[in-house]
Order: C-alpha cells, then structure tokens, then sequence
C-alpha cells in the first residue's frame, strides 16, 4: 500500500556555518490516490490536522477531501487553495467513502447526530476518540467502524496508532482504514476491542509521559546546580537523543539501558533510584493503570 518511491532532491541544514547535505524522501500511497468518493474528517484539531495534512502529502486527491470543522485553523484554511472543502452539507459531498472522527468524545455526543447524514450502509467510519466504542459509534453513525488510537507524533509522521475493526469491515475497507493512519506513521492491529483500552494508556498518553521525564530531568539538573538553560537544553536532547537511538536500534531496551550502566558508576546509583521498590516501575504501572480505567470510564 505505501512505498517509498525514490529519494528525489537534496537540500542542505547549515549548523555554525556548514552546509550538510541531506535526502527527501518522497512516499506514495496508492491506496490513498485511489480512494473513489469523498474522505470526510470530521474535527480539524492536531490530530486532525495531522492526519489531513498526510493524506495530502500521500497522494489523496484535495478535492476528494472535506473537514468538518467549526473553528479552523490557518493551516486547514490554507487547504481550501488546493480544493479541500471546509463544512460542506452532506448533500455537496455525498455519502462518505471514508468519515473520519477526529472529535473529543464529550463532543462528539453532542455533534454524533448533526454528522449522521455524510454517512450511509457503505461508508467506512474511522474513529480517533479514546474511549468510544464501536457499538457506541454504529449506534450513532452507522457504516463500517474502525476504533484507533494514534497519538501525537503523528504530527511529524512518527505516531504509532492501533486500530480494530468491527465485523462488518470488509478487506478493502480495512486497507483503506489501515492507508489512512498510516499517512501519520506506523500502524498496528489488533482483534480484541478490550485491549484499546490500555492501548490509549500506553500510546495514546505516552508522549505526555516522555515530555514530563523531559522536565523533570531537567530541573532535577537545576537542583543539581545546573543554570536553567543548560538542563533544559541537555534534557531536551538527551530525550531526544534516546528516543532516535531506541527507533534506529534492534537491541532489546533493557540491552540499550545496561550499555550506558558500568557497575558501580554513576548510571548505576541513579538506576538504583529508580528501579527501586518505589521506583519507576511501580509508578509507571499505576500511571498506565489509572489512564486505562479512565479509557474505560469515557465508554459509558
């Protein structure tokens, strides 16, 4: 479905005046270039925009595409230019090929009804909301449903997003379900519903998790006696820094953790901080646990 079709230009980053060559990569989505009818997203938000702004850059006709969305942004404004239709009634766009919910569920409670009529028998329905049901979004929408949970590395095309699909969902609709996420990054699925919930705990909240480690790392420096700047900027990058080293490598974390510890070094007296019996992993436990039961909660 997506192939990287070829490196085509080169331009160049300059770092204390240096040019350094470097490579785009132009990627192609033919199931997306072939969709036929209108892919209709409803909520412009992040997320949304996120998953718009990739469909575009894959391949998606503009013209096939339509938002729904009552305070648009600049950048899903500068869309319109390319033929992307703002708030269009359903009667101009048709029955959807695709309706995208990109809402937050509360309101979505409030807005499920007003978007009944862009979808019928044959529509494809993909759902981004945590916590809301596939029953609950047939009940209200109709169509084919698919549950997914990105989360917000989507913006750079680097999100992981886990999908379900109900029974109903065809296998040329699960390929058009699994194209449309995967213009935000990688896609996994999975065939039990339950697990989504813990999916949105691990995933979906885990970037937050990751950006806190950032700020807390770095005014553990300023305790440390650390200026500001410096800790902030050497959290940021180390942050950063691992992450990428963690994409790029095959090693197992738990390996990728004990190359940095020496015995009896400085890595190892933090480590036994934090891997003690109060210590991370008991606090990472409780912090999936309690997002998992809110998952749970925004279902009912």
């Amino acid at each position: 479905m997506v192939r990287d079709e070829q490196v085509l230009a080169r331009g160049s980053r300059r770092s204390a005046g240096t040019a350094t060559l470097f490579a785009v990569k132009v990627v192609t989505n033919n199931a997306l270039q072939n969709i036929s009818g209108t892919v209709v997203l409803a909520g412009a938000g992040k997320m949304g925009g996120a998953l718009l702004s990739g469909w575009l850059a894959q391949g998606l006709d503009p013209g096939r595409a339509a938002v729904i969305e009552p305070h648009p942004s600049d950048d899903i404004r500068a869309y319109l230019a390319k033929g992307v239709r703002l708030n269009p009634s359903p009667k101009e766009t048709g029955p959807a090929a695709a309706f995208v919910v990109a809402l937050k569920p509360q309101a979505f409670r409030e807005a499920g009804p007003g978007l009944k009529p862009y979808v019928d028998a044959a529509t494809l329905v993909v759902s981004i909301m945590a916590g809301m049901t596939i029953a609950s979004l047939g009940e209200v929408l109709g169509g084919h449903v698919v549950r997914a949970m990105p989360n917000t590395p989507a913006a750079i095309g680097r999100g992981i997003t886990v999908a379900v699909a109900a029974k109903d969902v065809s296998s040329a609709q699960r390929d058009t379900a699994d194209a449309l996420l995967r213009a935000a990054g990688a896609v996994e699925w999975v065939s039990d519903e339950s697990l989504m919930d813990a999916v949105t705990a691990v995933s979906g909240s885990g970037p937050a998790y990751v950006f806190l480690l950032a700020e807390e790392l770095a005014r553990a420096g300023v305790a440390a006696g650390l200026p500001e700047r410096l800790a902030t900027k050497l959290a940021r990058e180390t942050v950063a820094g691992s992450g990428e080293l963690l994409h790029r490598s095959d090693l197992a974390t738990a390996t990728l953790r004990q190359n940095v510890t020496s015995p009896g070094g400085t890595t190892a007296a933090a480590l036994e901080v934090l891997m003690g019996k109060d210590g991370l992993q008991s606090l990472m436990t409780r912090a999936v646990a309690a997002a998992t039961r809110r998952s749970k909660e925004l279902a009912k």
